[in-house]
């Protein structure tokens, strides 16, 4: 019985019925000829709802419907979802589906309404886009089912708390993985670089071909063959690089509903794939005002899956990072010339100023590269017409924001350190293009 209570529901169409009479009712007072023809209504209203009723509990298990979950949400991504539904009704079925999402969406309104035949299974799909890592969990999937004459609605409930991970971007990820294999560098705004020289690092002698470098000719080679030989080279391989993300307060400034740290996170997955595939050695160190993880340069394939539970579990912290304490961990645990990938944020020419002297240590042993982060809300800032003074005065402030950060760019340069001052969603772009940059040119 309480089973039957908790699935039974009234449909909106009985209350319209209910009012139209009671207002037939009140018309009776002054027609007296409608009064027996108001009650002979409601003796087959209520006859009519006893057979919906029985129309939609006569079968135990009649509607059936399975929400498609992926074993893992990419963050940052639109992810899509699936719901399918089946009716075993004799009849036409009118069906609401509500899944209860999880509370980070902040989603409350989603329904979605179908007409379902005998027999006939319904898919719908859907996406959501998580702005944060962690554990999402899905409620009840609940199913309103009504009969054609839409009295009485009988509820299903379906795969009730299902948990699944928001990870790092894995669809970035996969998305830039053609670099490792393909030469359509152009297609998402990768550069093409202009070689210069060549790297030392020998591959084999083949023939000579229109177009080859003629310093590269192997002459005992092509007097042995008889014909012009040149040598090949290739870019060196398992050089150590490591990403190094700053965790501290900076790293919490949102864009688009995602936070420094995020997009960071989401370069470094898929940067790191990039680079194992071209046969490098990949490592990860966070840090804020302690060493929060890290992991050692390997160049196995199955290292990436280590990086992704390491990058799942990262947070930001609302303190100062030390910098210096990152330069004594480096010193200890990276003995050998390694690039250095440094996600952080400067707002301040006075805070690089603090920063520096631990940069230019780093930077003496390394081949390090700064990453930060242009306001994209001080440009449209910028980009807007002042119509008064107080408007003036901010698009000033702006403007003066912004080339400060060009001026810490600068600074950095001047001391030979590579930068890359970028906006938020152009980070994974920016950040492949200077890693193959930096191979192309054989700066490490």
């Amino acid at each position: 019985m309480l089973r039957f209570i908790k699935s039974f529901y009234i449909h909106g169409t009985f209350f319209m019925y209910i009012a139209l009479l009671a207002g037939a009712f009140v018309l009776s007072y002054w027609l007296p000829f409608l009064y027996p023809i108001c009650w002979l209504a409601v003796f087959v209203l209520l006859a009519l709802f006893l057979l919906d009723i029985f129309l939609l509990y006569g079968k135990p298990s009649a509607i059936k419907a399975e929400r498609e979950l992926p074993q893992k949400l990419s963050n940052s991504d639109f992810n899509v979802l699936k719901i399918s539904c089946s009716s075993a009704y004799p009849f036409k079925t009118y069906v609401s589906i509500i899944d209860e999402l999880p509370v980070q969406f902040q989603k409350r309104d989603f329904e979605h309404r179908i007409l379902l035949k005998k027999g006939e299974t319904h898919i719908y799909e859907y996406s959501v886009r998580p702005v944060e890592r962690g554990e999402y969990v899905f409620g009840n999937l609940n199913v309103y089912a009504s009969s054609p004459l839409q009295i009485v609605k009988r509820r299903y409930t379906f795969q009730k708390d299902q948990m699944v991970p928001v990870y790092p971007s894995i669809i970035q990820m996969q998305k830039y993985d053609f670099l490792a294999i393909g030469n359509r560098l152009t297609e998402l705004g990768l550069k093409k670089i202009r070689r210069i020289g060549h790297t030392q690092e020998f591959e084999q002698i083949k023939e000579y071909i229109k177009g080859d470098d003629v310093r590269t000719i192997n002459w005992k080679a092509t007097a042995k063959r008889n014909q012009l030989m040149v040598n090949q080279y290739q870019d060196e391989k398992s050089q150590p690089i490591y990403s190094l993300i700053d965790t501290g307060r900076v790293m919490k400034m949102p864009f688009n509903s995602l936070k420094l740290l995020d997009y960071a996170i989401n370069a470094t997955l898929a940067f790191s794939n990039v680079a194992l595939k071209r046969n490098d050695k990949v490592g990860l160190l966070t840090f804020s005002k302690k060493i929060e993880a890290f992991v050692p340069a390997q160049q196995k394939l199955t290292h990436l899956n280590t990086i992704l539970e390491k990058l799942y579990n990262v947070s930001t912290e609302f303190t100062d990072s030390d910098f210096g304490l990152l330069y004594a961990h480096t010193k200890r645990k990276i003995t050998h010339r390694s690039l250095l990938l440094l996600y952080t944020n400067f707002e301040h020419i006075s805070s690089l100023k603090r920063q520096l002297p631990y940069l230019l240590a780093l930077a003496k042993k390394h081949l390090l590269v700064v990453i930060f982060f242009e306001n994209t809300e001080l440009e449209k800032l910028m980009a807007t017409d002042a119509e008064d003074l107080q408007a003036i005065y901010h698009k000033t402030i702006a403007e003066k924001f912004s080339l400060e950060k060009r001026l810490m760019q600068k600074e950095l340069q001047q001391y030979g350190i590579q930068t890359i001052l970028t906006k938020p969603e152009s980070l994974t772009i920016n950040t492949i293009n200077k890693y193959l940059e930096i191979k192309a040119r054989g700066l490490l």
